[in-house]
């Protein structure tokens, strides 16, 4: 066995509720994913330089010599497999999680082991459904490089990992969060009047004597109105 240290940055996913999907639809879920790695997820990695480690059932651990590749790959893999499932009943969608970190890695037989390895994987477990997780160090590398949306998620006291890691959320555009929607409120039967505090711009205290007693006598007028 021959082994051998290299910096490289670590892509570790997973399937989602693959138990769940297996135990629906076992022989659906197998085609299904087979076609998405064909069609979708194999030419991305192979796009953006990255190399399949190995395959873990519904896992996949891909190496990347660049950061800004692994990234590129991360959010073309989401994007794409969103838009399949966008025709989709939701509980027969197969959505991926996705932890990504950089680090020393230790190579032996075409495997890589090491924290940086074990890292990736536990970011992947802090994803959402179609999201994409990194360390600060991926984060930190990305800045100016990509036009990324990361989302602090403070730090995070991972299973096995000695030291608290800084994560970051990335919005990646199929699932990604949007603004709340604005709700209409309903408009009243009879048009109505406020009247609010007037504000005293004048620097003089004494002033705010007069601000007040011109609110009470408007809304005393109004009052009045049909």
């Amino acid at each position: 066995m021959i082994q051998s240290r290299r910096l490289a940055a670590i892509l570790a996913a997973d399937v989602a509720g693959y138990s769940r999907l297996i135990g629906a639809d076992e022989g659906g879920t197998l085609s299904a994913l087979k076609a998405i790695r064909a069609e979708l997820i194999d030419p991305a990695i192979a796009a953006h330089n990255g190399r399949l480690v190995k395959t873990t059932g519904d896992g996949l651990l891909v190496e990347f010599g660049s950061v800004v590749d692994a990234l590129r790959c991360a959010t073309e893999w989401q994007r794409s497999v969103a838009n399949r499932n966008a025709g989709l009943p939701h509980a027969s969608r197969i959505e991926f999680r996705i932890g990504i970190n950089v680090g020393d890695v230790v190579v032996e037989d075409g495997d890589i082991f090491g924290d940086g390895v074990n890292l990736a994987a536990r970011l992947e477990g802090l994803a959402e459904p179609g999201g994409i997780c990194v360390s600060a160090r991926v984060q930190e590398d990305a800045i100016g490089k990509l036009d990324l949306a990361f989302e602090d998620m403070g730090e995070q006291a991972l299973k096995n990992i000695a030291r608290p890691v800084r994560a970051y959320r990335i919005a990646t555009g199929g699932g990604s969060a949007t603004a709340p929607e604005t709700l209409a409120l309903p408009l009243p039967d009879k048009p109505s009047i406020a009247v609010l505090p007037f504000t005293n711009m004048s620097g003089d205290p004494e002033q705010e004597y007069f601000a007040d007693g011109m609110v009470e006598e408007i809304t005393t007028t109004i009052s009045r109105l049909p």
